[in-house]
């Protein structure tokens, strides 16, 4: 048990007192909190590295992850974009190529971020290419931050020309079709407007090359709801401008459009809480991808002449599957369609008649489809628990599909497995999980697991392949993952049912995960680990406390912790459609209360090990998350189980992390994770 300052600081939320004694922690920059975090480290550090296994964990880590990574190509003009890294590089280069047949290492150079700083934290973390291929818009991110400036580069001589935008967060960036310009979405310079609104008040510019950022040209903004996002688009054909207009963190968005030299906008999705995506169009034909009146998505024709809903034309009807991705070809709608959190690849033509099933190679995902609207070929890429991520090329009017770049790893898949179960949580609601390991595994209830999973803001855990966790199931692990409500494994409704006052099933489908692990003896609760992070890590924060006799490590990576301050940090506002409003709103505090991590650590009880992990710049989910819980579970541990808290520099919520930091942060993971459950 440890003792720190603690002050007497009380709410009174909605006729509940409630103390806040380590409130003072939500002050990054005061001494108390940089002489806590420092003490912090100094015991994590003696702690994790005092563990033999850990360098030799952190070596094979290091060895696998030497591999090339591709992303999928994209073609602009006559020339492919794509980033590569040859192995253990902390940023993937940007290249250019005339064709795809030649090793990406010796394609033409376009842009290295590993030199936009000497540590490689600044990422390069988008790119669009002007529709003449003079120039390139970019985005830099500095030391994981969602904050980004834009500079621009002549592709012709490789410098950037001398301008810089700055205070913008995730834009796309379309150029005009004159290529004189582009569009972007910024929030306010901080300096003129309070704290609390420097992630307010978007809106979108115009910017002419050559000019400084004063000149730009508003486009959209909505000063009469300063929540409001917008995310501009410009059709292929260079005829519409698109606008995706969402509130908050709400998974659905508006969609206004006009028409080139237009000065009003048509609003084409009126549904706040509808998720439309263009796809492309076809003269004054626009395609969607929606969930309007279709949870599980369909493809919507709208004519811009006549708009309105009941004129919509479905293409591609809704179907017992979720059709995650859609991408629009010469011909065709090519979809990745989701059959119990794994992707298959449907194809149908204009009409929306199924046209092919393509075969994939095992159960796995995928998370980049792209194509042209001037051919009938496109690109995707593809991996599982034990399938590193592939890119494929696919011509449609041509069966097979064709392998166009893919890794290889040192390690032997072949004596590794991934199946899938179904298990059933408390409401008897079944739910699918991935379970993957060694061939030769004996259920005997005493094999080390690890088990993970997400469960919020519409957002599915489909397969990926990452080498730690290779790691794991070489030195004996089982890794799992549960396909928990929450996300959108099952359409809008299974993101629902996990949300506001139904978070409870979240906890209670990852618990009925640990449960059924533990039944079929595949482990055992001291050899049960358990990991999330962001609303992963408030997930396994809640979990533990509610349940700390079923596990054996825990593992809270960037949570969010404190469900009741949580809006009045950064962006933690936005994530009131997910969470709600325990401050204003006494029906939200009274189902956000009971599971709210940082309320219900209890005296008197010991939990397992646990390690809560953090960055310092993290601008998405504030430290102080972190801190607080870390000093509140410390406060009233009774046992003897380590109670860690890491806090990483250089980096935040995860955004564009460099190859250095990524295998540091996972040896530490995998090596507390094996000391706590051996």
């Amino acid at each position: 048990m440890n003792s720190f300052r603690m002050d007497k600081i009380i709410d009174n939320y909605h006729g509940t007192k409630i103390a806040d004694p380590f409130r003072w922690l939500e002050e990054p920059d005061c001494q108390d909190t940089i002489d806590f975090i420092d003490s912090q480290l100094l015991k994590t550090r003696e702690y994790l590295d005092a563990y033999p296994a850990r360098k030799e964990i952190k070596q094979r880590i290091t060895e696998l992850w030497n591999y090339e990574k591709y992303s999928t190509p994209q073609k602009k003009g006559e020339l492919y974009y794509f980033l590569y890294n040859n192995g253990m590089k902390n940023q993937p280069l940007l290249y250019r190529s005339a064709t795809l047949e030649i090793h990406p290492s010796m394609a033409e150079l376009v842009i290295d971020p590993n030199t936009f700083s000497a540590d490689g934290t600044k990422a390069l973390s988008n790119y669009s290419i002007s529709p003449d291929g003079r120039y390139m818009a970019y985005c830099i991110s500095d030391s994981g931050s969602d904050w980004q400036d834009i500079k621009i580069m002549d592709l012709n001589t490789k410098q950037d020309l001398a301008e810089t935008i700055k205070w913008c967060k995730f834009t796309p960036l379309p150029w005009l079709p004159d290529s004189s310009g582009f569009l972007y979405s910024r929030y306010p310079d901080p300096s003129t407007v309070a704290p609390e609104d420097t992630s307010r008040y978007n809106k979108v510019f115009e910017h002419k090359i050559n000019t400084d950022q004063e000149q730009d040209q508003l486009i959209i903004a909505d000063e009469h709801d300063r929540n409001k996002s917008f995310r501009p688009f410009i059709t292929d054909d260079g005829q519409f401008l698109i606008v995706n207009v969402s509130i908050g963190s709400a998974s659905g968005n508006m969609v206004y459009c006009r028409q080139w030299g237009e000065a009003e906008f048509t609003k084409l999705v009126t549904a706040p809480k509808t998720l439309s995506v263009f796809l492309g169009n076809t003269d004054q034909t626009l395609y969607f991808l929606t969930n309007a009146e279709a949870p599980r998505r369909k493809i919507v024709a709208i004519d811009y002449n006549n708009p309105e809903p009941e004129n919509w034309q479905d293409i591609v009807t809704e179907g017992l599957d979720v059709i995650t991705q859609a991408t629009m070809t010469k011909n065709y709608f090519v979809t990745a369609t989701m059959h119990d959190a794994y992707h298959q690849i449907i194809i149908y033509n204009k009409l929306g008649h199924l046209i092919k099933r393509l075969e994939l190679p095992t159960l796995g995902a995928i998370t980049e489809l792209n194509s042209k609207q001037d051919s009938n070929i496109f690109y995707f890429d593809f991996s599982s628990y034990l399938y590193p991520k592939t890119i494929f090329k696919c011509d449609i009017e041509n069966p097979a599909i064709k392998v166009l770049w893919q890794p290889k790893v040192d390690f032997d898949f072949s004596s590794y497995q991934t199946c899938q179960v179904f298990y059933e949580s408390k409401d008897g609601t079944k739910i699918p999980m991935f379970i993957s390991h060694k061939k030769d595994l004996v259920k005997d209830g005493n094999n080390p697991t690890f088990l993970y999973a997400y469960g919020g803001f519409n957002a599915p855990r489909i397969p990926e392949f990452k080498i730690p966790d290779l790691v794991w199931m070489e030195r004996g692990g089982i890794f799992a993952v549960a396909n928990i409500r929450g996300g959108s494994e099952y359409g809008e409704e299974w993101h629902e049912a996990g949300m506001l006052e139904k978070k409870q099933n979240v906890f209670d489908d990852f618990i009925s995960a640990a449960e059924y692990l533990i039944d079929e003896k595949y482990t055992k609760p001291q050899k049960l680990a358990i990991k999330g992070r962001s609303n992963g890590g408030l997930l396994t924060a809640a979990c533990m406390l509610q349940r700390p006799d079923l596990y054996g490590a825990v593992i809270s990576q960037v949570p969010v912790i404190d469900m009741l301050r949580y809006h009045k940090f950064t962006v933690g506002r936005f994530w009131i459609p997910e969470y709600g409003d325990a401050e204003t709103n006494a029906d939200h505090f009274r189902f956000m209360y009971p599971y709210s991590p940082l309320h219900n650590v209890k005296f008197g009880t010991v939990y397992p090990p646990v390690m809560i992990m953090t960055a310092k710049t993290d601008d998405r989910v504030v430290p102080a998350h972190s801190l607080k819980f870390a000093a509140t579970l410390q406060t009233v541990n009774l046992g003897n189980n380590p109670i860690l808290l890491r806090v990483e520099f250089g980096a935040g919520h995860g955004l564009g992390k460099p190859t250095h930091l990524l295998i540091d942060e996972q040896a530490d993971v995998y090596a507390f994770i094996d000391k706590a459950l051996n």
